[in-house]
């Protein structure tokens, strides 16, 4: 073979061995990606065709403790805009139609801009049907737009919780960085209260509906006949232990007012009413929040979004007198017979004034009548640092750590905040105000209530809340919430003496005399707090029956006067809501339906 022959044939090798070698790589690459990474490719390819259409899950409802529905959902339309399919030329349309200023669609849009253009975006919940009949009959010039059917948040029982319940709103950019794993831009969250403590219960899960769609990104039908789907489930239904009617009554009682109360259960700690007034109407939130509302709120001298019930510090005046009687009989330095004169007033340094001149008076008689002398005398004999040891106990100085979020400590003061204040030769003397509850102590009603509920229950209970536990979704059962024993250690004979002074308080000759009925015995300490800035504020803290106590309550009145004047009769409505719930239901019936037999008819 000649040489030019041989170069030929080498040449000839070399092109058919490239083109084996490049069959081959491609064979390689297509077995690669038809069988061994074909599920991977399958789902790019099925991002081109196959559209998600997010379902969001129905939000758990609100029962009271007698399975009435406090918080339930309503249907409700919502506008969407998908960008990729979108032309933004209808903004102007849009806006229009739904009756919004110049630009509002525009700018849901620009906020949003940061997210895939594939994700629907929320324009407007709560349109009317007039704006959903308009969508349907120009859905074809109006790419990129639709509506769907959500759920918004209604209140059935006509309980307004406020501050209970809290709201929803739509999820702010913050909180959607942190959980996007969830939240898609839009979406709504708990905001406050129970909402917001309990979101992860609540919202459940969410599901995915996948149709085809082709290249211009038009639905043309389900994937795969809908097996790929995945329904939503529904958040968790919760079982509150609020009495619906006794939240009721409490709210009328304090509309108008300044102030707030909680009723607690004392053996369980399950709170039965929680209301802060004024209060503002949560259907305000349920659809776009009118920016008059909101400015409406904000500018309100009264404060309605400030939660008095668990935020509100003051001085506790008479109420805390029991506390100091608990210590003293508990550490030993008085007995049921240890008796104090009392002629108007007590003196150390300066003279503390009493409200009468009650004459000798044991621990019993001197929570009957409310007795200064009595009271300025004991916290010395206690002594600051056990009062304060005491106070802590009972949970003042420190959160109740209740479900609904927001709550302030309060201050019990002690040595070393007197020494920092004025050094180390302090003014005892400010010790005779702490004795009634006056001078820099400060406390919130929920702690007031708890504190009442452990006295009543002998210095046990659980910690207040308001969730009891959640409805299975599959079963249906109840599934409670545990929640940790407190017990003081305190002797139960100390509790038995404190409870006759306060039994008296409304059954002897005390202070709250007026609140006697024939039904069932009530056992009280009324308190009027001193206002530098205006009228005092009135205190009550009770619990009924006095013989087996199913209800405590404090009650907190601000500028009004006398405790036992206006707090105290608040206090006795709730009582007679849960305890002659049958009683009155019946009364009512009979007011509605009124004896008709026998009636004569006039022509």
């Amino acid at each position: 073979m000649n040489a030019v022959n041989f170069a030929s044939v080498n040449r000839k090798t070399i092109l058919y061995s490239i083109i084996i070698l490049i069959f081959a790589v491609f064979s390689v690459r297509l077995f690669q990606m038809q069988i061994i990474n074909h599920e991977a490719y399958d789902e790019k390819s099925a991002g081109n065709s196959i559209k998600p259409i997010e379902q969001i899950p129905l939000r758990g409802v609100f029962y009271d403790r007698n399975m009435n529905v406090l918080v339930d959902n309503i249907p409700a339309y919502t506008l969407r805009i998908t960008p990729a399919d979108y032309d933004t030329s209808l903004n102007k349309v849009l806006d229009k139609v739904l009756g919004v200023n110049s630009g509002y669609v525009a700018s849901i849009l620009k906020r949003n801009q940061i997210y895939s253009k594939y994700i629907p975006i929320r324009i407007r919940r709560g349109i009317d049907f007039s704006v959903v009949s308009w969508l349907e009959e120009n859905s074809e010039f109006l790419p990129g737009v639709d509506y769907i059917v959500e759920m918004q948040r209604g209140y059935p029982y006509g309980v307004m919780g406020s501050h209970l319940f809290g709201y929803t709103k739509e999820i702010s950019s913050q909180q959607l960085e942190k959980e996007k794993d969830y939240y898609r831009p839009g979406d709504y969250v708990g905001h406050n209260g129970i909402e917001k403590q309990y979101e992860k219960d609540l919202r459940g899960e969410k599901g995915f509906h996948y149709v085809l769609v082709d290249s211009r990104r038009r639905e043309i039908g389900r994937y795969k006949d809908g097996q790929k789907d995945k329904e939503s489930i529904k958040g968790r239904d919760l079982i509150l232990s609020i009495d619906g009617d006794v939240q009721k009554v409490a709210e009328e009682e304090l509309r108008g007012k300044r102030g707030a109360v909680v009723a607690i259960e004392p053996s369980t700690g399950e709170i039965l009413a929680l209301v802060s007034a004024p209060e503002y109407d949560l259907n305000q939130f349920s659809y776009i929040t009118s920016k008059d509302f909101l400015q409406e709120l904000y500018s309100d001298p009264d404060k309605p979004l400030f939660n008095r019930a668990t935020m509100s510090l003051k001085p506790p005046g008479s109420t805390f007198k029991v506390l100091a009687a608990i210590a003293a009989l508990d550490l030993g330095v008085i007995d049921i017979n240890t008796s104090i004169y009392c002629g108007g007033g007590f003196t150390f340094g300066r003279f503390f004034k009493c409200h009468g001149s009650h004459g000798a008076v044991n621990v019993v008689h001197a929570i009957e009548k409310s007795c200064n002398t009595f009271f300025y005398n004991l916290i010395y004999k206690i002594g600051l640092e056990k009062w304060k040891e005491y106070a802590t106990k009972f949970g003042f100085n420190k959160k109740t750590g209740i479900d609904i979020g927001e709550e302030a400590a309060g201050f019990i003061p002690d040595e070393s905040y007197y020494k920092k204040l004025y050094g180390e030769n302090w003014p005892r003397s400010i010790m005779a105000s702490l004795g009634i509850g006056q001078g820099e102590v400060s406390v919130t009603p929920l702690q007031l209530a708890k504190y009442v509920a452990l006295i009543a229950n002998d210095g046990k209970s659980f910690p207040p809340h308001v969730v009891k536990g959640y409805l299975d979704n599959k079963t249906g059962e109840v599934v409670p919430f545990r929640f940790d024993q407190i017990d003081l250690k305190i002797k139960k004979e100390v509790f038995d003496i404190v409870k006759q002074g306060m039994f008296l308080v409304v059954q002897g000759s005390g202070t709250a005399t007026h609140l006697r009925n024939p039904d069932y015995h009530i056992s009280g300490k009324t308190g009027t707090a001193q206002n530098p800035h205006g009228k005092d504020h009135a205190f009550f803290i009770g619990f009924a029956p006095s013989e087996n106590p199913k209800i405590a309550v404090a009650v907190v009145v601000e500028n009004v006067g006398f405790g036992g004047t206006h707090a105290a009769p608040i206090a006795k409505k709730m009582m007679d809501a849960y305890l002659l719930k049958d009683k009155l239901k019946n009364q009512k019936q009979k007011v509605e339906q009124p004896e008709i037999a026998g009636a004569q008819i006039e022509d």
